[in-house]
């Protein structure tokens, strides 16, 4: 199973950092753990790493951007962002994310000198990230309610179909309002506020802090759910880790290198089966080939014996072919195999007013019956050979020999016009 190693960047103040190993549907594989980060590479070793970037550092931002992709919509990123920014922007990381089927391109704006850092602290302790994203950018959405997170000084918002924006500044209710979540009542000229129906996240610490600031605050929202994170932000952040679609600082010349050993460990599986099923595949095959050239080589010794049987002065090379033209010159001859049937119908016929009379043995080539009968007498065998003349045929006795049930003779029998044959 594929893990990643979701770790937090810790303040530029403090080495300790929290991470937490998930698997491939953003459920935690193990406890939330904290240490340095040399401890937390050596735990994600084998691991994908994802790195989540504070809020406050990231600018998330939703600029109307032309058609295109690419280096041409990068360079188009700054202008459009130009009335946002506050700093030079040969300063700042442009990370462009996938345009949004409603419309509209996500786009993720960091400090250079921040970014460089951050990898730099990550490298040195042996960890090379395959993402960056905003913490914030994790929060879930919820269809019917605007969703806030609340954290030391920073409160995260995100609104049905909005970017997620944060806003550090204390005491709570400045920064809802700065927020836009409540009304400012500061400002007597701002229009009234619809309230809002919100769910706050929060770990137990956090809440024990501003319980009693929320509590004269309620009657500022519509509804306002508290929902207490008693592990902390990360494994509720890790669960939408494989469903959003965030921003990857790591992009243009930040882009991490392809990691080949995690792509191949995460295929690894679906190969091996895959060469399996194809080994299955070729196996079968082999045996139905072999089966049928089997069956081929009957049926050839089969051909050949017909073949023989039926053409036993001609050499087999193409039997099919040859068979073939052998039939069809039979049915265009003119003395084709009707005048054999013609032959077997005046002897029958003649046989039937000859009792004690047989044929031991008959043969048919080309208008000619040859075959050998066994009579009573001579004189049985003359009106044998007088009942077939009368039929159109010509009937002649080639020899006789006495014997002791009567006279075997040799007759033949041939059509008209047929040459006489030995």
């Amino acid at each position: 199973m594929a893990l990643t190693l979701l770790l937090r960047i810790p303040p530029p103040d403090q080495t300790d950092t929290e991470w937490l190993l998930v698997d491939e549907a953003g459920a935690a594989a193990g406890p939330r753990q904290r240490g340095t980060l040399e401890i937390a590479a050596a735990v994600g070793a084998s691991a994908r790493i994802v790195v989540l970037a504070p809020a406050t550092q990231v600018l998330l931002a939703q600029p109307d951007l032309p058609p295109g992709s690419g280096m041409k919509l990068a360079r188009a990123v700054p202008f459009a962002l130009e009335e946002q920014l506050t700093e030079d922007v040969d300063q700042l990381v442009f990370a462009v994310g996938k345009r949004r089927a409603t419309g509209g391109t996500p786009v993720a704006v960091i400090s250079r000198d921040l970014l460089e850092s951050w990898l730099q602290r990550l490298r040195a302790a042996g960890m090379e990230p395959a993402a960056i994203y905003a913490d914030l950018s994790l929060i879930p959405e919820n269809p019917g309610q605007t969703v806030l997170w609340l954290e030391n000084d920073c409160l995260a918002v995100r609104r049905p179909g909005v970017l997620p924006f944060a806003v550090e500044l204390t005491p709570v209710r400045e920064a809802l309002s700065v927020a836009g979540v409540i009304a400012d009542e500061t400002d007597p000229t701002a229009e009234p506020k619809i309230p809002e129906s919100a769910v706050l996240y929060l770990t137990r610490e956090d809440w024990v802090r501003v319980q009693d600031e929320f509590e004269t605050l309620i009657d500022k929202f519509e509804s306002l759910k508290i929902q207490l994170l008693g592990d902390g932000p990360l494994p509720w952040l890790a669960r939408e880790l494989v469903s959003a679609a965030p921003v990857n600082l790591l992009q243009g010349e930040f882009a991490a290198d392809t990691d080949y050993g995690a792509r191949w460990r995460l295929w690894r599986v679906p190969a091996a089966l895959a060469v399996a099923l194809l080994c299955v595949h070729v196996g079968a095959q082999a045996l139905q080939i072999h089966a049928a050239n089997k069956r081929t080589a009957e049926l050839d010794g089969q051909i050949s014996q017909v073949f023989k049987s039926a053409m036993p002065n001609e050499a087999m090379q193409e039997p099919r072919r040859q068979m073939q033209s052998r039939l069809e010159r039979i049915r265009k001859s003119a003395t084709g195999p009707q005048y054999f049937l013609r032959t077997l119908q005046a002897l029958s016929g003649a046989m039937a007013t000859l009792p004690k009379t047989s044929i031991d043995a008959l043969s048919y080539h080309e208008q000619t019956v040859n075959m050998k009968v066994t009579a009573p007498s001579v004189d049985v065998l003359s009106q044998l050979s007088q009942a077939i003349g009368r039929q159109g045929l010509t009937a002649e006795i080639q020899s006789s020999t006495p014997g002791g049930g009567g006279v075997e003779a040799q007759m033949q029998i041939r059509a008209p016009g047929a040459r006489k044959r030995p």
